[in-house]
């Protein structure tokens, strides 16, 4: 069975799904204060610089995988579609929410490139912004036709469970980063009022 134009497009997508995945768990062991060097694997690693890194491969594999596209004979996908694709030919519902994925995905990356001129509080409320943008691809990922029939889902299809794994890994470990804000926060204005009354 040869590889389509179709069947790259959809592969490539399961790789930005990969990326961000992982960009988003490297961003959350920052905000839980991580060491690879105190902690496992006990060696000194910027993975901040990883963090950064797959950040810029993630966006550039999300523009990838709907220019692929462009090369498909049936349906036949414009640069239009691609850009605004309400009216795409095939899934427009699922095709644009892709787009508000990427849209956002570049938002977060440019930035990320700009924090210094940003300033941090700026940058940081600017940086959530991922959270919208993967909660959009995963969306897009979840209930597009990988063959672009519209087609019922299949959701044990080795793509989607792929799909459903990294889903799954990010809710649990974002529900994870706002127990440990919330018991900081706890913290902190436990030591306030601890100060407050003993001066």
């Amino acid at each position: 069975m040869s590889l389509t134009i179709v069947d790259l497009s959809a592969y490539v997508g399961l790789v930005a799904v990969g990326v961000v995945t992982l960009n988003l768990l490297l961003g959350m062991l920052m905000a839980f204060r991580y060491s690879p060097y105190r902690s496992w694997p006990h060696h000194r690693f910027n993975y901040f610089r990883l963090h950064n890194w797959s950040g810029y491969v993630a966006l550039s594999v999300s523009l990838l995988h709907p220019a692929i596209l462009l090369l498909n004979k049936g349906p036949r996908f414009r640069v239009k579609d691609l850009v605004y694709p309400v009216h795409s030919p095939s899934q427009p519902l699922e095709n644009t929410i892709g787009a508000v994925a990427f849209y956002l995905l570049a938002f977060v990356v440019m930035t990320s490139y700009l924090r210094l001129r940003l300033g941090r509080h700026l940058w940081k409320a600017f940086h959530f912004s991922i959270y919208f943008a993967a909660a959009a691809l995963f969306f897009h990922s979840l209930f597009t036709d990988p063959a672009l029939k519209g087609d019922p889902i299949d959701w044990f299809d080795g793509g989607k469970l792929f799909v459903e794994f990294c889903f799954v890994l990010i809710a649990v470990v974002s529900l994870l980063r706002w127990r440990h804000a919330r018991r900081k926060a706890a913290h902190v204005r436990q030591l306030s009022r601890q100060a407050a009354t003993s001066s």
